[in-house]
């Protein structure tokens, strides 16, 4: 113990640590993360400077600095130019959303499913390439150099959601999350930074945590990323690119303005910044607005996945991706999956060339509506964010009770919501807020039985 006496000095965390512990600062990470993990150190809470903590635990700064970098790239604590360095608001949520099994004695209002309606002609639309002659060729590998009318499918699809590209930019990839991983394989080292929003998509999280590539919450306004907020990332944060998802924002259902669309890829331009463009909701508007892709496609790469709009078992994505970019994604995507499956990435593309997916996408945008109205019956006296012909809601609370509370209230009813605190990045506060998924119930009974639960819950906080 050094000298200067810190017995009451207000620290906010006095590790005691064994130095015969070798390398010292892994033995000082792992007591960082088992005292968060433990509730030791709450969420928001404020780590002492580490040239304090150097002090207290007679260390030299540098094994301070090397411990917190390894809690920081494990998301469990989070840094901030001129603030500190704080427990992260989701250290302790669980960001993987979808169980391996689905729970039972629960009304699923939690995933992101769109309804089945479009299960039954896509069967047909199978069984009628299983039966052509030549039917072997979809159990084989799929070869990217063969795949020019599907990419044609693709382009079309992409148009529809507002974006106009060609096919030379076009990969495949097997699903949006498969799109993502590589992307940030193939562009990040471990690391490295990339912005997001406050409250994100935590397929994300999950990925950059695997690869070690952290993301730094920019400011919102209006629940749209702020260009100042952006712009000052890029001068002071040392970030490589930004993460959005401008159309139905998951989890907070809001759609990106135009302006800010053009603001956000002016700024990208201006710093060569990558943009991961995810348009895994761009099909729910019925006029889709102008990608941000469209105003920076140099910068921009666009996922058009299919899983939201089509079916979940469709697990394809389109991805239009910059010249600058094409080589080391498309080996990322080689070295993951080395091809899609054909079989997937024909019954896609006919889907899409035939027309057919216009009725699908109508009819699951009908059949959102339907649910959307029985929602808005029963939350009438609620905050309910996002359009009516979304598949999911972003629900403020009322009183002061947070997300994961409710969450966890909600379940014990039998009604599986998610809380704020499983999207929420970093050091950021969680908005008292759950995500209502409208189409996930099997039926429109059940979603008005679960929705009856959740009123019940919100009216006794009232």
């Amino acid at each position: 113990m050094p000298i200067n006496s810190f017995e009451n000095y207000p620290m906010s965390w006095k590790p005691s640590i064994d130095k015969t512990e070798k390398p010292i600062y892994q033995a000082l990470a792992g007591h960082l993360e088992q005292d968060i993990l433990n509730g030791i150190l709450l969420p928001g809470t404020k780590l002492p400077p580490q040239r304090e903590l150097a002090d207290y635990l007679d260390l030299n700064l540098s094994t301070i600095s090397k411990a917190f970098k390894v809690c920081e790239l494990k998301g469990l604590i989070s840094a901030t130019v001129g603030s500190g360095t704080f427990v992260s608001y989701d250290a302790l949520s669980n960001a993987y959303l979808l169980d391996d099994i689905k729970p039972r004695h629960l009304i699923e209002m939690g995933a992101t499913l769109p309804d089945s309606a479009s299960y039954e002609p896509l069967l047909l639309q199978l069984k009628n390439m299983l039966q052509e002659t030549d039917y072997e060729k979809w159990f084989g590998y799929g070869r990217s150099g063969e795949s020019r009318w599907q990419k044609d499918a693709a382009i079309k699809l992409i148009q529809r959601g507002g974006f106009e590209t060609t096919v030379d930019h076009i990969l495949f990839a097997n699903g949006g999350q498969n799109a993502i991983a590589a992307t940030l394989a193939s562009l990040c080292q471990p690391g490295d930074r990339i912005g997001v929003d406050h409250h994100t998509y935590p397929g994300l999280k999950t990925v950059a945590a695997m690869l070690s590539v952290q993301i730094v919450p920019i400011k919102s306004e209006n629940y749209e990323m702020s260009p100042t907020a952006f712009e000052y990332a890029c001068k002071n944060d040392n970030i490589k690119g930004i993460y959005l998802i401008p159309d139905y924002h998951n989890p907070t259902a809001h759609c990106m303005s135009v302006q800010n669309r053009k603001m956000i890829a002016a700024i990208a331009k201006k710093y060569n910044q990558f943009i991961i463009e995810d348009a895994t909701y761009h099909l729910h508007n019925v006029q889709p607005l102008p990608a941000v892709a469209s105003f920076a496609p140099e910068q921009v790469i666009y996922i058009a996945s299919l899983s939201k709009s089509i079916a979940p078992g469709l697990r394809l994505a389109y991805v239009a991706v910059p010249s600058q970019y094409k080589e080391p994604i498309s080996k990322a995507l080689y070295n993951l999956n080395i091809s899609v499956s054909p079989l997937l990435a024909e019954l896609s593309a006919r889907t899409i060339v035939s027309n057919q997916f216009e009725a699908l996408i109508e009819s699951h945008r009908e059949q959102a509506f339907r649910r959307n109205q029985v929602l808005n019956r029963y939350l009438a006296d609620y905050t309910c964010l996002g359009a009516e012909t979304g598949i999911f809601r972003w629900l403020l609370l009322p009183g002061k009770i947070t997300g994961a509370a409710f969450e966890k209230l909600a379940a014990k009813q039998g009604v599986q919501v998610y809380a704020a605190e499983r999207f929420v990045v970093g050091n950021s506060c969680p908005e008292r807020a759950v995500r209502v998924s409208v189409c996930a119930p099997e039926t429109l009974e059940e979603l008005e039985r679960g929705l009856i639960i959740l009123e019940r819950l919100l009216n006794d906080l009232t």
